[in-house]
């Protein structure tokens, strides 16, 4: 490491960087994963801040005067690296904002006898500046990667206003927080002054990212787009691949070409193209661009290759199989020989199904499966309640129904598992989501009948969420941005416009998208 200031402070920055890489360790220990995960505070790591600078100040003239902008600066891993990258002549001033209290006293301190002017605010909540002269040419950052589902309701219709009133461009509400720190940020920018964004790839394929991407492509002047192997994680907590973008806040009538470069490292990438601004427009999923060329004989990965995935229990009459709380009450049902089940889509309030302590759904309508495989015999011995509702459907003729005619008992149900993830199985594009299928992701114990398809885990995925549980987002919106298209193409569809998807059908659409997201996840 060659730095371009005197000897002595060389050596004051070389006390500082330690002591600061020593307090970044125990703020980062002060938290735990699951706290650290929620707000998204990952730290850059100093080297990668260094080449991040490296390759930023190949951009920017020799004689410019830098004014330096981190607008989540934590404990100062970029002005570190700044400083050990432009002489202290170059650099014109710099400021950095951080929310964290302790993060900022923590930084403010080690950097108090440098330029850098540390503020203890919410980026996202102060004004920008009102002169060209005050605003940033060297803007660095790397954003807090707070999930959406993190985020309340009011905190994203601001953001979302903030996202529009500063970029005219309104985000998808999957987006997370660092999509509206990018957009934020645009006002902070002087006139063809230089950004560089550490962020995660998954930017690149999500339906939601299409915004960044339509602010990259037309609001500013896109240089480079260097994105790390899934597996090159640069931080080792935050289960996420990276990328990292620079561009001039300027925007180009005529297209250009941007350089994409993919694994290695950033000044040693080990491939580099250079795309157009026309086919980036035209292409949904960018990370395939980079590599397209060395996996256009792969076979498209489907679902099948992730999920087992069944049909839901078919009683062969719901109307006496599947019972109300009051139905068990007045029956005086066993706890024992009840499982609980969902009901029908319809009555799904959302497509995220939490559970009690118990494992039974949180839903209004609550219904559970009599599920008995105890011969008639026994369960007129040892459960007489029991037996004598089962005889009163062999009074009612429901033991001579199709299905239940055909099993070694009647009264035998098909034996399922409680899914992580379901899909319905029918329903028409006229509806009010407009898709007819919807994938849902179920938290509670409970099975589901045959108007759902139940996907299972297959043994690595499993071992996935078993590892990291919290990852069942990422896995339910990979499967909620399949396109439509593909899922009915996949289908069938009948003269009233109802949309049907089988298991198989299901089992055969693309799971390009969701192996993305699996590889930002795995270690």
């Amino acid at each position: 490491m060659i730095l371009q200031t005197s000897d002595y402070k060389q050596l004051d920055l070389t006390s500082i960087e330690c002591q600061r890489v020593l307090e970044q360790a125990r703020l980062d220990t002060a938290k735990s994963a699951a706290e650290r995960n929620r707000l998204g505070q990952f730290a850059t790591p100093n080297a990668l801040a260094i080449a991040i600078l490296n390759y930023s100040k190949s951009l920017l003239s020799p004689t410019e005067k830098v004014r330096f902008l981190d607008p989540a600066i934590g404990t100062g891993s970029f002005y570190s690296a700044l400083l050990q990258t432009f002489s202290s002549e170059q650099i014109e001033h710099a400021i950095g904002y951080e929310i964290d209290p302790n993060v900022a006293e923590i930084a403010q301190k080690l950097w108090k006898s440098s330029s850098l002017k540390v503020e203890c605010s919410d980026f996202t909540k102060i004004a920008t500046p009102k002169h060209e002269q005050s605003k940033a040419n060297l803007l660095i950052c790397n954003p807090p990667y707070v999930r959406h589902h993190h985020l309340s309701t009011t905190e994203k219709q601001l953001l979302r206003e903030l996202a529009i009133a500063r970029s005219g461009i309104q985000l998808s509400g999957l987006a997370g927080l660092y999509c509206y720190f990018l957009l934020a940020a645009h006002e902070w920018m002087t006139e063809g002054g230089l950004a560089c964004w550490l962020i995660p790839s998954e930017f690149m394929d999500v339906n939601y990212g299409s915004q960044i991407k339509s602010y990259l492509l037309n609001s500013v002047s896109l240089l480079r787009v260097h994105r790390f192997e899934p597996e090159d994680l640069q931080f080792g907590d935050a289960l996420v691949s990276s990328s990292i973008i620079w561009f001039r806040n300027t925007r180009l009538q005529q297209d250009h070409a941007v350089e994409f470069t993919f694994s290695g490292s950033i000044d040693k990438p080990l491939i580099t193209k250079l795309i157009s601004t026309k086919t980036l427009r035209t292409s949904a999923k960018w990370t395939q661009i980079t590599v397209a060329s060395q996996c256009q004989d792969a076979p498209q990965a489907k679902l099948s290759d992730l999920f087992k995935i069944k049909r839901g229990v078919a009683t062969g009459a719901n109307q006496f199989f599947i019972l109300t709380p009051k139905q068990i009450e007045a029956f005086e049902i066993s706890q024992e020989f009840l499982t609980p089940i969902l009901p029908s889509s319809r009555y799904l309030p959302s497509d995220e199904i939490l559970a009690d302590e118990q494992g039974n759904p949180l839903l209004d309508r609550k219904l559970f499966l009599l599920t008995c495989t105890d011969s008639p015999e026994k369960l007129q011995r040892e459960s007489p309640a029991v037996w004598k509702y089962l005889q009163s459907g062999v009074e009612a003729g429901v033991a001579e129904g199709y299905l239940c005619r055909h099993r070694s008992l009647w009264y035998l149900q098909e034996n399922r598992q409680p899914a992580p993830f379901l899909c319905t199985y029918m329903g028409r594009t006229g509806a009010k989501r407009g898709n007819p299928f919807r994938f849902i992701l179920n938290h509670s114990s409970a099975i589901a009948p045959n108007v759902y398809l139940m996907m299972y885990p297959k043994s690595d995925l499993a071992r996935l969420l078993s590892t990291h549980p919290e990852q069942c987002y990422s896995i339910w919106n990979a499967l909620k941005s399949i396109p439509v298209q593909h899922l009915i193409a996949e289908g069938r569809v009948y003269g009233d416009g109802l949309h049907k998807l089988e298991p198989k059908e299901l089992a055969s659409a693309s799971a390009a998208e969701l192996l993305r997201i699996i590889e930002t996840i795995v270690k």
